[in-house]
């Protein structure tokens, strides 16, 4: 069985009107920092937050009425469930998902409220997979997989056919490949469009299944490994999207993880979205590739913004952390009155302001009169930083970044 160019457009006309047609833009901001020329697909505006929802309701639209009137079922820690869930509930269709344990609670909860009943079994996707199964022969449900299936691929390849339409001068498309879905369609259908294209794959480090699969390995996950991009979490590339995809392939590239939340961030600051881990990772492998990319046309797709508020605030934070615009710096100094004041009048002059103060006078490589202050600033920039910190050693408070 092969996935057709003919396929993907039948599911394009299958699907007109029942999803958003996302937007594909020029990022400005984001060309002047990659050196690239940016296209952004905004494929995080669907209903559900995830381009899922097009494979998904491309598998729902096809089912016959017996089958649908049974229901389906499916294993996913997020995107393709809520796609699935939500497009089920509307076409009348009892859906059942079974979720990991460990899944994100966001992702758990929206499930819930598109009409879904969710089983939490397993500790990552193979065992929800496998309780899916057993629930699906018990209960006589269609499985619906979340990748190694063709309606789903099709559904998947319109995402390419979309920005091929908008902007047909692409050079370059670099996707993300967790099961391999959505390059398998992606890339069956920018290939078709245009021959020379090149597709990229991007994984994350940690879980780099289809390179394990080009080299022979069976498992790919390192373990103990924990990524932020979980949507593309998967410790085995999918059979059918492998033997579609690897021909289409020009080449797949590593991602480590500071990349995924520099993405997150500069989606954030610059186009003013949400990205989730995985929803970055186009983006995550410019930055981490720039030399790969430089001076070429490329799209990117911000395939999901399911992210969990908590985390996303840590990443921007971090992202502050990483610029130098937040920093802890440590002053050993005499124990003596208005010695923090001082400090911190000297601190507040330079423009910056003081998040956090810790004062330390029991430390024992501080002397017995002395003591010592651990400031949490917040500056402009690197620089800024480096100009309070001198300062700071021109008033005769020395300090180190700890």
């Amino acid at each position: 069985m092969t996935l057709a160019f003919d396929d993907i457009l039948a599911a394009q006309a299958r699907l007109k009107g029942h999803i958003e047609r996302t937007p594909c833009r020029l990022s400005r901001t984001l060309s002047e920092i990659t050196g690239a020329e940016v296209w952004v697909k905004f494929e995080n505006l669907q209903f559900t937050a995830a381009y899922k929802e097009r494979g998904a309701l491309n598998k729902l639209l096809q089912l016959g009425e017996n089958v649908r009137g049974r229901g389906v079922i499916a294993a996913s820690a997020g995107n393709h469930s809520q796609g699935l869930a939500y497009h089920a509930a509307r076409l009348g269709i009892p859906v059942t998902i079974v979720m990991p344990k460990g899944t994100p609670f966001m992702k758990v909860q929206q499930t819930r409220a598109h009409g879904a009943e969710v089983v939490i079994e397993g500790d990552g996707y193979d065992e929800a997979a496998a309780h899916a199964r057993q629930l699906c022969a018990e209960r006589e449900l269609t499985f619906v997989h979340p990748f190694d299936d063709l309606d789903v691929m099709a559904g998947q390849g319109t995402v390419a056919l979309e920005m091929l339409e908008d902007v047909p001068d692409l050079e370059v498309l670099p996707i993300p490949i967790g099961g391999g879905g959505l390059i398998a369609g992606m890339a069956t259908a920018a290939k078709h469009i245009k021959k020379d294209i090149h597709i990229v794959g991007l994984e994350p480090a940690m879980f780099p299944s289809f390179t394990a699969k080009m080299r022979g390995v069976r498992t790919a996950q390192i373990n103990g490994a924990s990524t932020i991009a979980e949507g593309i979490a998967v410790k085995e590339v999918g059979a059918q999207t492998y033997a579609i995809a690897r021909p289409l392939i020009d080449e797949v590239l590593l991602i480590e993880e500071p990349y995924f939340e520099r993405g997150i961030a500069l989606y954030c600051n610059v186009e003013k979205t949400v990205a989730e881990g995985a929803g970055a990772a186009s983006l995550a492998g410019v930055l981490a590739y720039p030399e790969k990319f430089r001076g070429k046309k490329v799209g990117l797709v911000i395939t999901g913004g399911n992210i969990d508020t908590r985390l996303l605030a840590s990443v921007l934070t971090r992202e502050l952390v990483r610029e130098s615009r937040i920093v802890n710096l440590r002053i050993i100094g005499d124990d003596r009155p208005g010695l923090l004041a001082n400090v911190s009048a000297t601190i507040g002059q330079m423009g910056a302001n003081i998040i956090e103060v810790s004062h330390n006078r029991l430390a024992l490589d501080v002397p017995a009169k002395g003591a010592e202050f651990d400031l949490m600033i917040e500056t402009r920039d690197a620089q800024h930083t480096q100009e309070v910190m001198d300062a700071l050693r021109e008033r005769g408070y020395p300090p180190r970044v700890v």
